[in-house]
């Protein structure tokens, strides 16, 4: 093994004396012999990844990544800007294309970056393929319309929340009043029962304990700022 015994610093804050640097001696475990003193090399035990860079570090900066000082924004973060702002736009076109049919809303409106679209809707009824395939087209229109893809650039789903997703809005509880529902809290606790009541602050449940004689009903009243999640129980 070589090692190196004397480093020259070249940032020394002593001022120069015109002495040249001492070299950079290496160290043999075999005395001196008169010949050149064998060349610096890596020892094989001494794993590769040691002397690895990330790619980043060895390759010039791209486009996005150039410094702040030319007001260039990161690929990452001007590509979840893009994705956010197209997220609002679909939002506000769908709930347009609702405004005619007032039973039906919104749910949620997702985009991923490589332009999937999927909206999700309900109705204070249900919803109907029908009625999804027809907003489907409706939409998909008005996306290329407004110049927020471009026409076959795009993916876009229209359909209602499966019976598993979690219930978001005020109609979606409102809906289930009479069903079981499982919950969630932000306490940690967990729970489920019946669902009674909801209000634009929360919801009213009764959760049962035990059986028979020893059947004991509690009434939760829930705001909706501490619950986590709620779900529809699927009964069979």
């Amino acid at each position: 093994m070589i090692f190196i015994t004397e480093i020259y610093d070249f940032s020394s804050s002593t001022p120069s004396t015109g002495r040249r640097p001492p070299s950079l001696r290496l160290a043999s475990s075999t005395p001196s012999t008169g010949r050149r003193p064998p060349s610096l090399r890596l020892a094989s035990s001494i794993p590769s990844t040691i002397w690895s860079f990330p790619p980043k570090l060895l390759s010039l900066p791209r486009k996005h990544e150039t410094d702040e000082g030319n007001g260039a924004v990161p690929f990452f973060i001007s590509q979840k800007m893009a994705t956010e702002e197209k997220t609002v736009q679909v939002k506000a076109l769908a709930e347009k294309l609702l405004e005619s049919e007032p039973q039906y809303f919104l749910v949620r409106v997702n985009v991923r970056p490589i332009n999937n679209i999927s909206v999700y809707v309900d109705g204070d009824e249900g919803v109907t393929i029908e009625k999804c395939v027809k907003l489907n087209r409706a939409l998909y229109k008005e996306i290329v319309e407004q110049e927020i893809c471009k026409d076959g650039e795009f993916g876009l789903e229209v359909s209602s929340p499966g019976i598993d997703e979690p219930l978001l809005l005020q109609r979606q509880f409102t809906k289930n009043i009479g069903r079981v529902v499982e919950l969630e809290m932000k306490d940690g606790r967990a729970f489920e029962g019946k669902l009674l009541a909801a209000d634009e602050k929360g919801i009213e449940v009764d959760e049962e304990k035990g059986k028979g004689k020893k059947l004991e009903v509690i009434k939760h009243v829930l705001l909706f700022d501490d619950i986590k999640t709620t779900t529809v129980k699927i009964v069979f």
